[in-house]
């Protein structure tokens, strides 16, 4: 399995956590960035991501200060299902019934406990497709086109 991660600069320490759990599930983690605390715009690496994971068919991790707006970016694009997630059964919702393959996270709104346990939640949810799978391609038809 192959994950994107990007974030902005409040979620750098967060990404770092992040990068470390991945690994230590053996996931291959591509980072696209910010590695900095500067400030920089996250529209810019929540599309970065998205296009990735639009045209890789792989999954990824968005962080900012509160997720909003990172998620709010990626669902732009058609392909996309990003899932802001603030508890585990948020992340296994998302993955049941919504086949989500970007998770989003903020790194001012959830502890470390939080995250890593809506992470491990969210890789081992396994989508139920059936009558989900319906809405999940209505909703596949929607946003920009990459």
């Amino acid at each position: 399995m192959k994950i994107f991660v990007a974030n902005d600069h409040a979620a750098t320490e967060l990404k770092e956590e992040v990068v470390k759990l991945l690994k230590s599930r053996e996931i291959e983690v591509i980072n696209l960035g910010t590695d900095s605390s500067d400030s920089v715009h996250y529209p810019e690496y929540a599309s970065k991501l998205a296009l990735e994971v639009a045209k890789s068919g792989e999954r990824g991790i968005l962080m900012c200060g509160s997720g909003i707006g990172v998620s709010i970016v990626a669902n732009k694009y058609q392909g996309i299902r990003a899932a802001l997630c603030k508890t585990e059964e948020d992340a296994r919702l998302s993955r049941q019934h919504n086949n989500a393959n970007v998770l989003c996270l903020g790194s001012r709104v959830s502890t470390i406990e939080e995250i890593r346990a809506m992470i491990n939640c969210w890789l081992d949810t396994e989508f139920e497709g059936g009558r989900h799978q319906l809405r999940v391609d209505m909703i596949s038809k929607l946003g920009t086109k990459v």
